[in-house]
């Protein structure tokens, strides 16, 4: 067995081409593909031999490529993973960018991260199914097309899913937070059985008598320890030289990390059945991002005048929606929508930001 072993290493290492991390991980993805390319057509072929199939709709190529697709983006993801092990390609070679000294990724920040490719894979290729049912209305599919077709979403999520994950960094992360958020929201709003609901406030959709909620509440939760994550290894490599620079960076991974707390509060206590509770974290979830931004010079000195000028006009932005609410010039949800893209674009951009300071002594990142 061990013999058999040793000899498909040999062949993959001769696949991948020069034994360098960059090298090998691009050509890992495209074996990873390439092997979720024949499962897919492996499977798809029987199940729809004989068969016209719809593009969209139940039992559809769209659907089937969907849940395939969901499978096989936790599949490739934990494959990354694993391949992203220190020492394992080149011990001198950072590619882990959530490696760092004495901590490592836990496994629900893992489970969360991993959940959001699959939701993100699975919504995807539903829309893309829902677009091409519109574009070619009635065309049948036939099951060596539609297996192709199946086969060739598994092999391109398959290798973006794992070189996302061999790659994770903060900024990776924010990226796929956003675009989770994005088709998260616009899955929940779509199918929501309230076509109204846009007239109380963006947590209509989290209501339990709305079939949206378990997406929408779900999508809120995930993303609430997505951020916690981000929290945590974004804030690791400010300067923490002098006891009043660790001050400022508890506080602000702190706040951030309360940010992600409440956030996921807002999915577990729908506002139909916790009123209180949701209104409060959710109001909560919004002071804490102005203290931190207020608050920024005082906490992180070396953080650019310029990003803390950016963030006070967004809690200013925020303040102003809050007038025009209070005057009845906008409703809740128009407020509740852009306070959210104001505040996770700031998040964003914060991971950009915090990754250019560098420590004062010029030493490594320092352990959080």
């Amino acid at each position: 067995m061990k013999a058999i072993s040793a000899k498909a290493m040999g062949v993959l290492r001769q696949l991948r081409g020069p034994d360098t991390a960059d090298a090998v991980f691009e050509a890992t993805a495209l074996i990873v593909g390439t092997v979720f390319l024949l499962v897919g057509f492996a499977v798809a072929f029987p199940v729809f031999w004989g068969r016209e199939l719809a593009i969209s709709g139940p039992g559809s190529i769209g659907v089937f490529a969907a849940i395939g697709g969901a499978v096989t983006a936790i599949l490739a993801f934990a494959a990354g993973r694993f391949a992203v092990r220190p020492g394992e390609i080149d011990p001198t070679a950072v590619r882990d960018g959530f490696s760092v000294p004495g901590d490592r990724l836990r496994w629900y920040d893992l489970a969360a991260i991993a959940f959001a490719h699959a939701a993100i894979a699975y919504l995807g290729w539903i829309g893309i199914a829902e677009l091409l049912e519109r574009s070619f209305t009635g065309a049948p599919v036939f099951a060596f097309p539609g297996a192709v077709l199946v086969a060739v979403a598994f092999a391109l999520t398959a290798y973006v899913s794992f070189l996302s994950s061999v790659a994770l960094t903060p900024v990776v992360l924010s990226l796929v937070l956003a675009v989770f958020l994005v088709v998260g929201a616009f899955a929940a709003m779509l199918a929501s059985s309230d076509v109204d609901w846009w007239r109380d406030n963006l947590s209509a959709l989290g209501m339990s008598s709305n079939s949206a909620s378990l997406a929408f509440n779900l999508t809120l939760i995930i993303a609430g320890i997505m951020v916690t994550t981000i929290a945590r290894y974004a804030t690791a490599g400010l300067p923490a030289a002098a006891p009043q620079d660790r001050r400022g960076r508890t506080v602000v991974r702190g706040g951030l990390i309360l940010m992600g707390i409440f956030l996921a509060c807002v999915g577990v206590f729908p506002v139909d059945e916790f009123f209180l509770v949701h209104n409060s974290v959710a109001t909560g979830m919004v002071v804490v991002f102005a203290v931190v931004v207020v608050g920024l010079p005082w906490f992180l000195p070396t953080i650019p005048k310029v990003f803390v000028a950016f963030g006070w006009a967004f809690v200013l932005v925020i303040v102003l929606l809050a007038v025009f609410f209070a005057t009845g010039y906008y409703n809740l949800t128009a407020v509740e929508l852009i306070a959210a893209v104001l505040i996770f674009s700031w998040i964003i951009v914060f991971l950009r930001t915090a990754g250019s300071v560098v420590s004062v002594d010029g030493l490594e990142p320092v352990r959080p």
